[in-house]
């Protein structure tokens, strides 16, 4: 098996698995070494996902563990999934990965933003607006973040069984302009298209609302389908740099945050109304 060098989230998260299974079954590193008859750095290079893992190798692995049932079949299947390619890897001249693999693999993402769009529901001319005023690069960087951007919105193909998204976002977001009134008025009216998408929730909060929690800044909350081991992951993002918490205690905060922003926003009905109000007032631009 090949070396990782930048493994996946999925193979992190199987490696730090593997990892509290041997702690459990009370085994050192070396005893397990020993008894599979495995190079002495090995399970340790497994466990850092400095390497990957074969099939029949975390079976022996599991067998010396004694993990089986439904438990067993997970961890099979996210070593099977934790070899594929994401999508992105196509446009890995502008993109990094770990965020991007997290979103693929959620079952729900909530999205509370502040100040624009959400990069899941913007158009291509919306998207490629932003880029140009608030990143300072090339017109050929621009062009493939914007490329990806699209190819990214595949997660909400209605034939697809990708997750649901539920988007919270400020008022300013829909009544800032971004780019000229064309691109605005195209930009919100996908919003109301989308808010025909089974999978889809979005809802405005209105100035008026006054001060409230979101206030310091955008959020994403990742939810997984098995969360034995992908327990909910918090995503913040700056100019600068990603951060992703995970702790109980700040996944919980995070949640209460999302409840209360969505308790304050108008309703998703009463949303799309006020969207395409705005709508109205962005003229077409021969």
């Amino acid at each position: 098996m090949p070396q990782l060098t930048n493994p996946t989230i999925r193979h992190r998260r199987l490696a730090s698995e593997l990892e509290r299974l041997r702690e459990a079954a009370g085994f050192s590193r070396e005893e397990v070494a020993e008894r599979l008859d495995w190079h002495a750095t090995k399970v340790w290079r497994v466990e850092s996902a400095r390497s990957g893992i074969s099939t029949g190798d975390l079976r022996d692995l599991l067998d010396l563990y004694e993990v089986n049932g439904a438990r067993r079949e997970a961890l099979l299947a996210l070593a099977r999934h934790s070899r594929q390619k994401g999508w992105w890897t196509e446009y890995r001249d502008v993109l990094t990965g770990s965020y991007l693999d997290l979103e693929a693999q959620a079952t729900t993402i909530r999205n509370f933003e502040p100040q624009v769009i959400p990069g899941l529901l913007q158009t291509e001319a919306y998207a490629r607006a932003v880029m140009r005023t608030a990143l300072v690069m090339e017109s050929k960087e621009v062009r493939r973040r914007t490329e990806a951007r699209v190819a990214r919105q595949r997660l909400l193909a209605e034939d697809s069984d990708g997750p649901t998204l539920w988007v919270v976002f400020d008022e300013v977001a829909i009544r800032r302009p971004v780019g000229d009134g064309n691109t605005m008025r195209e930009q919100l009216q996908r919003l109301i298209d989308l808010s025909e998408h089974p999978r889809v929730t979005m809802q405005v909060i209105r100035t008026a609302a006054g001060a409230h929690p979101g206030l310091s800044g955008p959020f994403v909350i990742l939810d997984f389908p098995t969360p034995q081991f992908f327990a909910p992951i918090i995503y913040l993002e700056t100019a600068a740099t990603a951060l992703y918490l995970e702790e109980t205690e700040e996944v919980a905060r995070y949640t209460l945050m999302f409840d209360h922003l969505r308790a304050i926003a108008l309703g998703p009905a009463e949303s799309v109304r006020f969207i395409q109000s705005v709508q109205s007032g962005f003229g077409s631009e021969e």
